[in-house]
Formats: structure tokens, sequence, C-alpha cells
């Protein structure tokens, strides 16, 4: 939703409210823009276990490498005293705290939406109207009135009440009664401990980490904290140098086995990506998750020597438009030609994350052809040969879901987003409205028997479990009643297809392209260049 196409008339309200709020935001707020703004980003905060206590059962295990230990430093809540003390290995756990009367949180949700670059648009308008805001990700990305603003009920319902008179209807509050706390508990010798906040480190600055009793056993570089997040658990996190923290992401996003022009490639928009989004988790205090809703990072476990030699052989070098970071967005398969920045999400668009056929050849002229044209994207989809991308498994996909089922996946989904027409029992037709130059859907109608549902843009890939993108088209499928029972979604590439294609970029490799034209061809108009201090910023 763009804030700023509703209620124009009624938005002059809410600058003269925000004049209520000023005195109470600006000792807060100035000091912490100062205090939070990194100007070079060379060590990077990297949440490993986001929501550690989500679940009684949750543990963490860290054990030191060798003849090494783990030092502990925290402050025990049992007796309040301050504690340094070492160990080989330390088992988290999670036990339930009885608070001492009822608590009571609540947030004031402004927006639920799917990806980051969607809520930080949202929460960019509502800023343009003087209202303090953050982005949080408690399972979806939402924006919430910035809790240290509006730190009381009175100012949260005041704000709710002028906003809902102004005709914002998808604004509400989250309430919760608590009568207990996760706390994180583990034991030393004899000793059990219980902490809210523990900095964990080793002499060497290696650990191997196992999260739950099934998971993997992996190895990271760098400092550990475990530290409170903003909805009542904890995060484990990872503070690493970017060098090292690139040795955790490249051999997983590209490959272990790429070419060497296509993981250098990955390795430039990866150390951008990293130094340009260290916003995101804000709210939370630190920097970058460690899956694909950022990128992925397994730390030191299952590094190889072609993304050393990657990294090492760019080291410090960005990608940069008109001498600022881009924004390095990337997936692993295109379907045949890139999106622009606003085929998939809300804001301003990047003039370097434009459509791009995705061959090394004329196969498809786009400024005669556009793919808005639901014949022309039909032809395109039935293309296979020549394009970058020609082979892998997800260039070109069908799925089939009955309406069963493609029912229960809307089901789920209203409810997350707490639409209210949550309550509908069946989709009785399914439309694309409108179409993207690169074929993207941006308005997808779904008519069930409460009403008509539009999804709009990366919205239908969260609503529906078949498709891997959001360029395909339907078939419907009809019993032999002629009663729809199913669609067929045909489609290609997987992801939001925008800059970088991961497997586009392994056929150029192998085409003798180097890892800055390959870049030049998927980020038009950009430039490879060494990092400088002013570009390491913050930004959006």
């Amino acid at each position: 939703m763009t804030i700023l196409n509703k209620n124009k008339g009624k938005n002059h309200w809410l600058l003269r409210l925000n004049k209520f709020f000023l005195n109470i935001a600006i000792l807060t707020i100035i000091p912490f823009l100062f205090q939070t703004l990194p100007l070079l980003a060379l060590d990077l905060q990297i949440g490993i276990v986001q929501r550690f206590g989500e679940e009684l059962e949750d543990e963490i295990t860290l054990t030191s490498i060798g003849e090494d230990n783990l030092k502990l430093t925290f402050t025990d809540n049992l007796t309040g005293e301050n504690k340094s003390l070492t160990t080989k290995q330390l088992k988290l756990d999670i036990i339930p705290q009885p608070l001492p009367h009822k608590y009571i949180e609540e947030r004031l949700i402004l927006g639920d939406h799917g990806t980051f670059e969607t809520a930080e648009d949202d929460a960019n308008n509502w800023r343009e109207l003087g209202i303090d805001v953050e982005i949080t990700q408690p399972g979806r990305w939402q924006v919430w009135a910035k809790r240290g603003t509006y730190n009381t009920p009175f100012l949260r319902r005041l704000l709710l009440e002028q906003l809902q008179e102004a005709g914002y209807s998808n604004v509400y509050i989250e309430t919760a009664i608590l009568l207990e706390k996760p706390e994180v508990s583990f034991s030393v010798g004899e000793n059990t401990y219980q902490v809210n906040f523990l900095k964990i480190s080793s002499n060497q600055g290696l650990i191997e980490i196992k999260e739950g009793k099934d998971g993997k056993n992996r190895k990271y570089g760098g400092n550990f904290t475990l530290q409170p997040n903003s909805y009542g658990n904890y995060t484990l996190v990872n503070k690493v140098d970017i060098e090292t923290y690139l040795r955790g992401v490249v051999p997983h996003e590209i490959g272990s086995n790429a070419p060497l022009a296509a993981a250098q490639a990955q390795t430039i928009i990866a150390r951008t990506y990293a130094l340009r989004n260290t916003r995101r988790f804000a709210a939370d205090n630190y920097e970058l998750c460690a899956n694909t809703h950022c990128q992925v990072y397994y730390g030191l476990s299952g590094t190889s020597k072609i993304a050393d030699q990657a990294i090492a052989s760019t080291k410090g070098l960005v990608l940069t438009y008109e001498n600022e970071l881009v924004d390095a967005l990337y997936s692993s398969t295109t379907g045949g030609i890139t999106s622009n920045f606003t085929d998939i999400w809300n804001g301003e668009n990047r003039p370097y994350l434009k459509s791009v056929i995705d061959s090394p050849q004329q196969v498809w002229n786009l400024s005669q052809q556009s793919l808005e044209s639901e014949d022309n994207f039909r032809k395109f989809i039935s293309l296979e040969k020549g394009f970058n991308e020609t082979g892998r498994s997800l260039f070109r996909w069908q799925k089939q879901s009955s309406i069963t089922d493609l029912t229960k996946d809307l089901q789920k989904y209203l409810t997350r987003i707490k639409h209210p027409l949550v309550d509908i029992k069946e989709i009785q037709s399914m439309k694309i409205i409108e179409r993207s130059p690169s074929g993207r859907i941006l308005k997808l109608d779904v008519k069930t028997d409460l009403g008509v549902i539009t999804l709009e843009k990366n919205e239908v890939r969260s609503a529906f479990a078949p498709p891997r993108s959001t360029f395909f088209y339907l078939e419907p499928i009809y019993d032999k009643n002629k009663k729809l029972t199913a669609y067929q979604f045909i489609g290609g590439g997987f992801g939001h297809g925008v800059g970088l294609s991961q497997f586009g970029s392994y056929n150029l490799a192998k085409l003798g392209w180097t890892a800055e034209k390959i870049l030049q061809f998927y980020y038009p108009g950009t430039q490879v260049q060494p990092l400088k201090d002013n570009q390491a910023i913050n930004s959006n």
C-alpha cells in the first residue's frame, strides 16, 4: 500500500499531531542517529539464530575448537553479579520465568509486508507524514509505530484513533498478556546461571555452533552476543569482519564449483549488498540475518577454494552507481529476463535495476514486444534456447494445484496479514490483471465466496505455494462437468529476478566474460571500485 496516495486531503492533521510527539522524540531520536550510523562497516553483526526462545524446546550448543576455551561474560540474573568464566562447551536452554504480575505487551502495527524493500517504502511514507516508525521482522516484515516514541497506551491509542479517523483501516494494535517470559539458562561446572545478555568469545576467534538437537555443527569466526530482541526472545549475533563473512556466503550463494569469474562477480555484489543493507535489523540491534531474507551465511563450514580465491582477488571491491553503493540484489534464475526494482517491490526505481534480456545474443526485442501483453508473455515463456539459463531446471517450470489447496494457501496468508476477508471458504476464480514490461505480475485478482482479493507484486508468491516467481501465467483446469478444479502455473525463474542471475553468470563466465563485464551486463551503468570510507553508510 502506498500511504501517500490515500486521503491526501486528510494528511495535514498528521503533521499537526506530530508536533505533539516532537518534544518526546527529539531527546532520543537525534542522539540515536549519531550513535548508530556506521561510518565504515568492515565488521558486521549477523543474527545467525534470530528468535531463540520462541519455543521452550529451543537450544544452542557452542563448542571451542581444539585446545581453546570459550570465554563468557554476563550478569547472573539469579545473584545480580557480573561474571567471567571459561568452558569448553556451552549449552544454552530456555526456561519460563514467571513475572511478578501480568504484563500487557502491545504494538501499534502500521504495515505488514512480505519483503523488507516494500516495508521500507511503507516506513518512508509514514515518516513523510511525520510519524516515527521502525521496521521489524517478527515473521513477516512489519512497520511499527516506534516504541520509544509512542511509549504509553495513551499515545498509541491516540495515534491509532487519529489514523482510523483519517481512513487508514489496516492499522491495528496487537496485544498480548504475558504471565512469564523466556530466560536463557546454562551450566558451567556445578553452577547454573540465568541471563538476558551474554558475550561469548575465544582466543582463536573460532567457535562451533549447533542449533537445536538435530541441527548441523557449523564453525564460525569472530565473537558472539546473545541479546534480547523486539519479540520477547533472543538473537545470537555473530560479529565478524566482512571478508571472513564472505567466506560463509559466497560458496553457498553461487556454489562451491562456480566458474571463477562468476564467483568473483558474486563476491563483489555480496560485499556491496552487506555494506549497503546494515540497517535491516536496526530495531533488534544487529545488521543482517543469515538466511535468504538477506544472504545465506554458514560461517566457515563449507568454504571452497574457488570462493576463497574470488574473495582474495576482489578484496575491498564494491559495485557502485554514480559513486554510491548499489542495491546489489540478485536471484538464482531470472527465467530469461531480469526485473525492474518496482516490478517486485514498492519504492523508488533504481536506474541500474532494469529489465535486461538474459542472453548473450539477440533472442527477443523487448522494445517492440513488451511482456505486458499476455500473448507476448506466453510466446516468450515458450522459448527455451539461446538464454544464459537454458537447461537449468528452474528456467522453465510447471506446477499444478487444486482449488482446495490454493484456498488453504490463501486462508493461511489472509490469517497472517489479518485481512478482513480471512473467513473465505473457497476460491472461485483467479485472473492476472496487470503485468510489467518484464512480464512480472503486478496485480492478480482472486475471486472468492466473500469477494475479490487483489494481490500485488511479490505478495502473489506470499499467498500461494506453487509459483517459484511472479513470472508465470495461469491455465484453469476443469472436470468433465466443466467445474473449475485446479490451476496450472506455467512460468520461469526462481526468486524475484532483479539484478544478477546466478546461473546466468555461470554461462557468461564460461563464455570468457570477466566479473566486471558480467556485473555491467546485469547492472547497466555501474562500475566496480575499491570501497571508500564515505560509501559504507546505511542507505536506502
